[in-house]
């Protein structure tokens, strides 16, 4: 079975990464695209374009709406697609907050439609792998997890440097890492904050965030997410009896190129994939007969509180 996408957005993420998914995709067919950009939707070559989004939504044919709008249009298009009958994956940040991602929930359980956030990192067979890994108990007790990412940013004109918008390096790239929490830790359930420092830029948002933390009174955390530091991505894992770490490819945003990680004293290697078309196949999966995974929306929620938190220390 084929799904109908639609799509509302077409911004770079849309463009380069998940339109190509979805055309790659085995059981999906991008069938329609809404942007404030007649021209610019026209581009993805859909089977159709709509001049807004709300038409696109009152298309009864499309099944599955992917949103890729600024940060705060989330909760506001979320729902309207919910209500329409549309399933959502949405790009992440799913909410401005946990008050926001509550809200989205409930309304796909009202609805009966899937709602997922696409934290597509989640998919890629090495993060899946490292999950696997700890759950298992391969280097024991998880004793700290160490991450890192942050590049120069030269974006202008752009949402992310707008706090109204949801902008800010800890919403655009701290929430992988605060993912990663979640799932390495059983939900990161019991979260001590012990530090937070952030570098605020001059249009009010965070360009650095950097954050340390206990997990159950047991597992030490950190992260450092930057808009103005071009270091390495960074993701450590410390056990009682080993160290699991990314090795070849990025840490967090390794795409369609080999990566490997070290577990121990030896590397598994990964042949080259491209998560967005794992996303969309699972997804799709999902709708089309309950069988393909997804993530959880628990985690996302819980994922929104972790920032909530870090952003009220």
């Amino acid at each position: 079975m084929t799904v109908k996408w639609g799509f509302l957005g077409a911004g770079w993420i849309a463009n380069r990464a998940t339109a190509p998914a979805v055309r790659a995709a085995n059981n999906a067919q991008l069938f329609g695209v809404a942007s404030r950009d007649r021209a610019r939707s026209a581009k993805f070559e859909p089977q159709n374009v709509y001049d807004t989004y709300q038409q696109l939504l009152d298309d009864p044919q499309i099944e599955v709406v992917y949103i890729s709008l600024a940060n705060h249009q989330h909760l506001e298009w979320v729902t309207k697609s919910l209500e329409a009958g549309k399933h959502v994956l949405c790009e992440k940040p799913l909410g401005l907050n946990a008050f926001e991602v509550q809200q989205m929930i409930e309304c796909s359980k009202r609805c009966n439609r899937l709602l997922v956030e696409a934290v597509w990192t989640r998919w890629h067979p090495r993060f899946k792998r490292i999950v696997e890994l700890v759950e298992s108990g391969a280097i024991g007790e998880i004793k700290s997890i160490e991450s890192q990412w942050g590049f120069k940013s030269e974006m202008t004109e752009n949402y992310r440097l707008d706090p109204l918008l949801g902008g800010g390096a800890l919403l655009d790239i701290g929430c992988y890492q605060a993912n990663m929490w979640v799932a390495l830790t059983q939900g990161a359930n019991d979260l001590k904050i012990n530090s937070v420092d952030r570098k605020i830029g001059p249009t009010k948002i965070d360009l650095t965030t950097e954050v340390k933390a206990m997990i159950n009174n047991k597992t030490s955390v950190q992260l450092m997410s930057s808009f103005e530091k071009d270091v390495p991505q960074i993701l450590k894992i410390e056990g009682s009896s080993g160290i699991i770490a990314t090795d070849a490819g990025e840490a967090f945003s390794t795409w369609r190129e080999p990566s490997s990680l070290r577990i121990r004293d030896r590397i598994e290697h990964f042949y080259s994939v491209d998560a967005f078309v794992e996303m969309v196949q699972h997804v799709s999966e999902q709708v089309a007969n309950n069988s393909g995974w997804v993530m959880p929306v628990a985690d996302s929620l819980r994922v929104a509180q972790i920032l909530d938190a870090i952003i009220a220390s």
